[in-house]
């Protein structure tokens, strides 16, 4: 069965609602916002692997999550665009290992840039922060994105009735990663 334009609408909306569903769950356990942050959601930047055309969703359920980010406006936009750009690359990735590479470049650099920006400007403390809300920022990414995305990497071409909705290219290389 081939995936038709609702299909991917309905795919985009699920995912949408899902990414701002978990980031809520994690804000309300202080962990979506901030310098340490483990924002499950971002586990699901790894599905434009899998789902080519779910990068919309991802952007629109960061959108929704960071309306309500103690950043405001500046997360609102550039932690948006992060996601954005994240599941952009992430669907033009070429294996699975490399699939959540991009989300923890992106919000490494970007959500890094963001909070030091947001705490001290450009001022003489800015290289020395960013390093470190980058490392941080960083080290939650690549947490949740390489331990729970390559889950659902690995997890959900397992699932028949999802199967028929990923490109058999993209199945190959998720099988070839099993074995």
């Amino acid at each position: 069965m081939t995936r038709t334009n609702t299909h991917l609408l309905a795919l985009n909306g699920f995912i949408a609602a899902a990414y701002a569903a978990l980031t809520f769950v994690a804000a309300a356990m202080n962990l979506a916002y901030g310098p340490v942050q483990f924002r499950v959601s971002e586990a699901l930047t790894v599905l434009p692997f899998l789902f080519p055309g779910t990068w919309p969703g991802l952007f629109v359920g960061c959108l929704v999550a960071n309306l309500m980010s103690p950043y405001g406006p500046l997360d609102i936009l550039i932690g948006s665009a992060g996601t954005l750009l994240a599941a952009w690359l992430t669907q033009r990735t070429n294996h699975p290992w490399l699939a959540p590479l991009p989300p923890v470049l992106s919000c490494m650099v970007l959500t890094g840039g963001m909070l030091t920006w947001y705490e001290v400007g450009f001022s003489a403390q800015f290289p020395a922060l960013f390093a470190a809300n980058a490392l941080w920022v960083g080290i939650g990414e690549a947490v949740v994105c390489y331990l729970l995305g390559m889950l659902l990497l690995r997890g959900l071409p397992r699932v028949p009735s999802l199967r028929r909705y990923i490109p058999e290219a993209r199945q190959g290389l998720a099988r070839a990663r099993k074995e």
